[in-house]
């Protein structure tokens, strides 16, 4: 294994730390296997795909996470079929809009994580969107998720945060749009002939190693430390794909 493969993979594995610690992260997948390793981008984005489908089970072993998915259908079913779209497009998009679209959702994963950190005052909570409000939210998130080889939680939550939502809802939703994001995605470039299972099994198994480290590192303590790096490493991470 050369220098570059194993620093791809430790971000990997330090990608689901984050997942699993504070639900930001999965953007950091796509560049390292593409930047680091060679993959082609649509086959990254593909493997990213199919790893966030085995990241979103996981996150349903979180307590009372299956029992909730009744009440958030509208923004799941609407996330499936955004995703599906999404990627499809992947094979039709150019290969610089991508990246310029992941380090752009980078840049802003960075930015809204140090906001939540700085904050010092809690705003007071808008009534969460009603169905139709969350069909198009689940939509938008399905699309540029699928079509950036993320799993929904990057998305997905700033939006909500911006909006004022309830903040232990939108983390809930957040978790749990993964999997039917990287059902559609995975589904989807497995029928274009873009999906490498074994690539793609690989960041899975990495992606869950580092999730269960980061939930166990989380579980009743302050993760404003760990919340801090991951954010500067997601601007990092814009930065570097924009300038490239």
């Amino acid at each position: 294994m050369s220098a570059g493969e194993a620093l791809a993979w430790l971000v990997i594995a330090l990608a689901g730390v984050a997942i699993g610690a504070t639900a930001i992260g999965g953007v950091l997948v796509v560049p390292a296997l593409t930047s680091l390793i060679g993959v082609p981008l649509p086959v990254a984005i593909a493997a990213a795909s199919l790893a966030f489908l085995v990241t979103g089970a996981f996150a349903l072993t979180g307590p009372g996470l299956l029992a909730r998915v009744s009440q958030e259908w509208p923004l799941l079913l609407a996330a499936l079929l955004g995703a599906v779209a999404g990627a499809l497009l992947t094979g039709w998009v150019p290969g610089v809009a991508i990246r310029w679209w992941i380090g752009l959702l980078a840049l802003a994963s960075g930015l809204h994580a140090l906001w939540r950190l700085r904050r010092t005052s809690a705003s007071p909570e808008k009534p969460w969107p009603d169905a139709r409000a969350q069909v198009l939210i689940g939509g938008a998130v399905g699309l540029g998720s699928a079509l950036s080889g993320t799993g929904g939680p990057v998305l997905l939550l700033p939006l909500l945060m911006l909006a004022q939502r309830p903040l232990a809802r939108s983390v809930v939703a957040a978790q749990l749009i993964q999997l039917p994001i990287a059902v559609a995605a995975s589904t989807a470039h497995a029928l274009a002939g873009r999906l490498d299972l074994l690539l793609g099994a690989g960041v899975a198994v990495a992606l869950v190693l580092g999730a269960w480290a980061g939930r166990r590192l989380a579980a009743g303590r302050d993760v404003r430390v760990l919340q801090s790096l991951t954010a500067g490493v997601l601007l990092l991470t814009g930065v570097w794909f924009v300038l490239s």
